[in-house]
């Protein structure tokens, strides 16, 4: 599958095997239709969901699938783990093709999406994109006001000689908090607070941009995102 665009008469002569003349005769005659409309220009792009048709036969109509998960403890983010359940064990079938959009860590839980639209998982995890992620947080010791300073100027990572972005810490009681993050380095919740001596118990993951987890999606059910996040 063609992940984003393509020019259109090459993707039609690796799919059916016509050689280059073969393919002009067929747009000349007005027989190639791109997204119900007849094209006559092979230089034009087919995206990845783009309705395609050659003399009258549909060749290519894929529909975008989004998904939240709410996501368990020991449920790998992964697709395939010769371990671990993976999050598209718990979906039907008919999911196969997805991929995750911003992964959780084994023990963490909460919201997941999914997708097989590969432009859109992109642009959440870019960093450049900055998309707010909300965390519930409970730690081992209290949290102090040091912490909650140092997660709005951003801690050093040595082993990345690199300082995260502002993070928002807010303190709900001695032991837990709501954390965002507009980045997702690696364990990046667990090693700023490893910064201060100060382990990690758990983490659920509650909300990506506007998209919420609905406190009726019980662990390991899934839903179709309504209003997915625009780009």
């Amino acid at each position: 599958m063609v992940s984003y665009a393509a020019r259109l008469d090459k993707f039609i002569s690796q799919e059916l095997g016509y050689k280059k003349r073969q393919v002009q005769l067929l747009l000349a005659r007005g027989l190639v239709t791109l997204d119900d409309v007849i094209c006559y220009q092979g230089d034009q792009l087919i995206g990845q969901f783009s309705k395609l048709e050659v003399e009258g036969r549909l060749l290519r109509h894929h529909t975008p699938i989004y998904l939240m998960l709410h996501k368990p403890a020991g449920i790998v983010s992964a697709t395939v783990d010769d371990k671990h359940t993976t999050v598209l064990d718990l979906l039907p079938s008919k999911y196969c093709g997805l991929h995750i959009a911003g992964r959780l860590d084994l023990q963490s839980t909460g919201l997941l999406l999914l997708t097989n639209d590969g432009q859109w998982s992109r642009k959440i995890t870019h960093p450049g994109t900055k998309l707010p992620k909300h965390y519930t947080v409970t730690l081992g010791n209290p949290i102090t006001q040091e912490q909650v300073d140092g997660f709005a100027e951003g801690i050093y990572f040595a082993f990345e000689d690199l300082t995260t972005a502002p993070a928002q810490l807010s303190i709900t009681a001695a032991k837990s908090a709501q954390v965002i993050l507009n980045q997702g380095r690696y364990h990046q919740i667990k090693r700023m607070f490893g910064h201060y001596s100060n382990p990690v118990l758990s983490i659920h993951r509650t909300q990506v941009g506007h998209i919420k987890l609905p406190i009726d999606l019980a662990p390991g059910d899934y839903r179709v995102v309504s209003d997915p996040l625009h780009f």
